[in-house]
Parts: structure tokens; C-alpha cells; sequence
């Protein structure tokens, strides 16, 4: 079996039997264990033994592996210790050297990372961005190479960077940020040679994910992440396997045994979800609190299409430095008729705010998030767009502690009354490239003083906070509000250093 085999393959039987046996309350947990001995023995093992009397599964489960833990953050003084000490400190415990977990579903990456936190023990693609930029705050440039390289490795093994580096994430990516980190090194090492350093893996990046355009002849035609749209190339999320995700499988076969769907298309619906990076939110489902009505695949999204734009350019960059003028033209090429698209077909007149479209009828999908501001962060849109955006955002998405994900109060972590630190950054870059820096600050303002106020507290940094409640813990989603925490620190740290 191939190195990067994910756990439902290499245990089959076993690893359905455990996680139908409810003996974890989170499915992760078994995707993540360490078997003790060969895989092969160990389910040669479990096929002898289970038909027998007094054959116990968890305590087989018990003797064959190791049970990963969670990351433990919070620091005994820390009602004595002030937050950027705090962060600093934290570093240390996200870091992780090289990869010892033999046999088990993580990928093994040649150099040392940060993880973001809590249950999560390995890295995860968009959120790393956002923690490389903490760490080039904090002086650590050696760090923020270290996991560039990893990712470049990523894509040179898989082809792609998978969501996080497990197996069973290696069917689906997350937000295209690799450009953004190349971009990251080489202006933090003032170093244009970093461009072409890293050309081969941005090429790759960008192959994957517009894997087939040459095929699609005809608007509307579609293969996995490409979408032609008139004379264009557009993009959506997908996911390559319609099966129930190996960390959630208990959430996914309850969610398809009340379905009246078929089942493959709602796992890939689930799953491409997850690409998003938002999982879940309202943006993706025709109905926020209908789980059947997720329709992830259908959707145009802004945040994503503006990401590939931002890849675009910076494969421009990089073939121009390279010397690669033909290159350096096609991007630019490529580029600037996606800005076209993004401001003709993204923007949504009647509300004033760029928006999600459904692939169909390219008609806003009628949820507003703050998606909205990703074109206003990379430029593309015009100087009217911008201004309504930004009038949008003050009044509908301002609020005590932050801004607000979208404007749905539902079950889902990426809605109202949630805030994510990676969101309020992009808000802050937005609506100061278009000349609104009291409205940025003032956001910004708000979100500083509510991560400070629950730190004063409980000295913890969560991955996401209410916003709209100041001094209640957020909630919604798959999994209790996790403590660490990646992105968080280095917003908290990055917005810190501009507005302080």
C-alpha cells in the first residue's frame, strides 16, 4: 500500500467497527491513533478474533494503539502573565519537529511546524498562513521557511496541499494560500529570489486547481474544481471522494441516513465544504439550518476565486523575476480576465456586497458574509464596489466584539454570532487598500479588546469568539471551541503592531 493510504483503507473492517462503536465521542480520534505494530497484523489479528465469545473491541483498540491527545495550551500563571508573553510562549508548545508517528494517518513533513491547537495535532493549509505571518511578527523567519518548505514538499509528493497533513485529507485542499506565503518570505527576507525558488510548486498549485480547463469547452461545463463561465475559468470547492469523512464518519452517516438524498452527493457536498476552510456555514446551503440542502459544489465562491487571482499574479511575479516573459504575460493575461469576472459576475448589485453565485444561473446564492471582503484585500474591485462594501460591512456586520462571520444565526461555527481571527485581518487589509482606516481600526479595535478580555479571564486564545456577546464562549459546529491557538496569536499580534 502507498505511504499515504488513510486509516478506512489500511484497517477496512477494523476501522468501521470502532468507529460504529461510539468508543470515542470524537471520530478524529481513531482516524489519528498509532498502531503499536504493523497494520497488517493487527487486522489479521482483528478478523481471527472477532467472531469469538469473549472478544472485546475496545480493549483490543486498547492493546494495538496509541491514543493521540489533545494539545494542552494553557499555561498554570497565566493570570500573571500578559498575552503577547503568552503567545510567545506558545509558540514553543504548537511547534513540531519532525514527524515520529510511524504507521499512523499523519504524513510525515521534513521540517518543523505549528500547529493551530486542541484536537488539532497537525497542520492545517489556510490556517497556516495566518500563523506564519504571527511568527514573522515574532522574529521567527527561520520558522515561517520551515513550513513553507513543508508545503512545497506537500505539492511535490501529492500534487497538492491536502487540508491538513493526514491521509485520509489528502482527496481535498483548503484556500489557496501558498502564493500569499511565498509572497510572505520574500518580502519579510526582502528577497525576489524567493519567487523563483518556490516557481515550480506555485505551478503546481496552480495545475491543481485548475485541473481540466482544457477539456471544458461550452459555459457552465464543470470538472472538479474548474468552471467555465463564458470565455472564462472560474473556480469552485470539491472533494474527489464521496464517501463519509474518516474524522467525522459518525456525523456523516447520521447526516446521510436522514437525508433523502443520495449519499454520495452528500458527502462530496460535506467534504468540499471542508475545502472551503469554512465548515460549515450558511454560505453553503440552500436552506442554513436544512442539513440536506447543502450545495457546496454548485457554488461560485468570491473568497476562493479571489485567492486564485492572488495565484495568478504571483506566478506572474515569479516567471517575470525568472525571466520567463511569455509566462509573465499569459498570467497577467489570466489574471486580469478574472478581475473582470470577479467584478461583473461576484458583485450583487442589490445588496451592495460581493457574494457567492450558483454555478447555474451565476445569480447571487443571498447569503452576505464576510467572503465580501476578499476582493477589496487583493484590489480587483473598483472604487464604488469598495465604498458599499465598506457600508455594508459598518452596518450590518460591526459588532461589540469584532466583525461578525454573516448575519445567520444557525447551528453552523462560521455564522453569527462567530468571529474568526483570519476574517478580521482580511477585513482590516480590505477596507484600508480602499481608504477606510477609522473603520478598520475600529474593528479591529473591537476584536483585540474582546480576545484580551477573555484571555484576562481564563488566560486562554480560542480559535473563534462571539462577537456579539462579549464574555460568552462561542459555540456551533462539530467540536467544542478549541484552546491554542494559531491564527488567533498571530492576528491578535499582527493587529497589535498597527494599531497599538
Amino acid at each position: 500500500m502507498s505511504r499515504f493510504t488513510p486509516p478506512n483503507i489500511l484497517f477496512d473492517e477494523l476501522f468501521y467497527a470502532v468507529q460504529r462503536s461510539n468508543r470515542f465521542p470524537d471520530s478524529k480520534t481513531f482516524a489519528d491513533a498509532i498502531p503499536r505494530r504493523c497494520s497488517k497484523d493487527i487486522v489479521t489479528e482483528y478478523l481471527h478474533q472477532r467472531d469469538q465469545a469473549d472478544f472485546d473491541l475496545a480493549d483490543f483498540v486498547d492493546q494495538n494503539f496509541s491514543l493521540p491527545k489533545d494539545i494542552q495550551s494553557v499555561s498554570k500563571d497565566h493570570l500573571e502573565t500578559e498575552i503577547k508573553q503568552q503567545i510567545e510562549r506558545l509558540w514553543s508548545v504548537l511547534r513540531r519537529e519532525k514527524d515520529q508517528e510511524e504507521g499512523s494517518s499523519l504524513i510525515a513533513l521534513p521540517e518543523p511546524y505549528i500547529v493551530p491547537g486542541g484536537r488539532f495535532r497537525e497542520i492545517y493549509y489556510w490556517d497556516s498562513y495566518f500563523t506564519m505571518m504571527g511568527l514573522a511578527e515574532s522574529g521567527h523567519v527561520d520558522l515561517v521557511e520551515h513550513m513553507l518548505n513543508n508545503f512545497a514538499y506537500l505539492l511535490d509528493e501529492l500534487g497538492l496541499i491536502p487540508n491538513g497533513n493526514r491521509t485520509y485529507y489528502c482527496s481535498r485542499s483548503q484556500p489557496p494560500f501558498f502564493a500569499m506565503m511565498v509572497e510572505l518570505l520574500a518580502k519579510t527576507k526582502n528577497d525576489d529570489s524567493v519567487y523563483v525558488q518556490y516557481l515550480p510548486q506555485l505551478k503546481a498549485e496552480y495545475a491543481f486547481w485548475m485541473e481540466g480547463a482544457e477539456t471544458l469547452t461550452e459555459s457552465g461545463q464543470s470538472h472538479r474544481r474548474v468552471v467555465k463561465v463564458g470565455d472564462h475559468f472560474l473556480n469552485r470547492h470539491w472533494d474527489d471522494s464521496p464517501i463519509p469523512r474518516q474524522e467525522s464518519y459518525l456525523e456523516d452517516i447520521d447526516s446521510a441516513e436522514q437525508s433523502s438524498r443520495s449519499a454520495q452527493s452528500l458527502y462530496r457536498d460535506i467534504r468540499a465544504a471542508c475545502e472551503t476552510g469554512w465548515d460549515f456555514s450558511s454560505r453553503w446551503y440552500e436552506q442554513p439550518d436544512n442539513a440536506d440542502s447543502i450545495r457546496t459544489t454548485q457554488i461560485l465562491p468570491v473568497d476562493l476565486n479571489s485567492l486564485c487571482y492572488k495565484l495568478e499574479t504571483v506566478l506572474a511575479k515569479a516567471n517575470r523575476v525568472a525571466g520567463n516573459q511569455e509566462e509573465n504575460q499569459r498570467f497577467l493575461l489570466l489574471a486580469e480576465q478574472r478581475k473582470q469576472a470577479i467584478q461583473n459576475v461576484f458583485f450583487d448589485q442589490d445588496k451592495g456586497v460581493f457574494s457567492d453565485v450558483l454555478m447555474s444561473s451565476l445569480q447571487s446564492t443571498g447569503v452576505s458574509s464576510l467572503a465580501m471582503i476578499y476582493p477589496l484585500c487583493f484590489n480587483l474591485a473598483t472604487a464604488e464596489q469598495a465604498a458599499q462594501v465598506a457600508t455594508a460591512l459598518k452596518n450590518h456586520f460591526l459588532k461589540p466584539g469584532g466583525w461578525v462571520t454573516t448575519q445567520h444565526h444557525c447551528t453552523h461555527q462560521w455564522d453569527a454570532p462567530n468571529g474568526w481571527a483570519p476574517l478580521q485581518w482580511m477585513v482590516f487589509q480590505g477596507l484600508n487598500n480602499y481608504g477606510h482606516p477609522e473603520l478598520a481600526t475600529e474593528g479591529a479595535r473591537r476584536w483585540q479588546d474582546n480576545v484580551l478580555s477573555v484571555f484576562g479571564e481564563s488566560g486562554q486564545l480560542l480559535e473563534k469568539y462571539n462577537v456579539e456577546q462579549l464574555g460568552t464562549l462561542p459555540g456551533g459546529g462539530e467540536y467544542d471551541v478549541q484552546l491554542g491557538f494559531g491564527w488567533t496569536n498571530a492576528i491578535y499580534l499582527a493587529l497589535s503592531n498597527r494599531i497599538d
